[in-house]
This record gives C-alpha cells, sequence and structure tokens, in this order.
C-alpha cells in the first residue's frame, strides 16, 4: 500500500516484448529487478511451449508464481509453528527454574 505524500516514479520496463511505464512509491531499482524476473520467466515458458500466445505464457507465469507464493506461506506456516513451540518450552523452563528451591 502506498504511504500518502510519498512521491512516485515511473520505471520504464520491458516484460514479454511489451513497454511498461509502472508508477513505484517503492525503489525503481527493485521495480526494475521484478520486471526482469517476471520477463525471464514468461521467455522461459514461452521456449518450452512454442506456438503459446502472450495470454497463455502470462497464465503460466502467474500459476508459477501463485505456486511459489504458496510454497513461502506454507514454508512460513511451518516456521510459526516452530516458534511457538519454543516459545512455550522456554517459559516452561523459566516457570520450572523459578520454582527450584
Amino acid at each position: 500500500m502506498d504511504n500518502p505524500g510519498t512521491e512516485k516514479k515511473v520505471v520504464r520496463v520491458t516484460i514479454f516484448q511489451q513497454p511498461y511505464a509502472l508508477r513505484t512509491s517503492g525503489d525503481p531499482a527493485e521495480t526494475e529487478a521484478l520486471a526482469q524476473a517476471v520477463d525471464t520467466l514468461m521467455n522461459q515458458i514461452a521456449m518450452r511451449t512454442s506456438g503459446a500466445d502472450a495470454a497463455r505464457v502470462a497464465v503460466l507465469a502467474c500459476l508459477h508464481l501463485a505456486d511459489q507464493v504458496r510454497q513461502l506461506e506454507r514454508g512460513q506456516a511451518r516456521l510459526r509453528e516452530r516458534l511457538e513451540k519454543l516459545e512455550r518450552r522456554l517459559a516452561e523452563a523459566m516457570d520450572g527454574a523459578g520454582t527450584v528451591g
């Protein structure tokens, strides 16, 4: 989400042979890097699916990226569960240490 009062910059990129002017309030270099990653992914998909039109390549790229997001979310959930278990164990250990005597 954009911060109010943050100046937006226009970043010109090319994705899958199409030019885009993107407005960003973030780091333009980050926007350029993301666009380059999408361009690379779409070109890789196009090479593997010869004859596919741009819309099909875009949908396949979206599915690939959605799968990556889902995997990261699952990994984050596993890490959160491990952290919660460790916090409970630490709290139990601290409670136990306080009653020794």
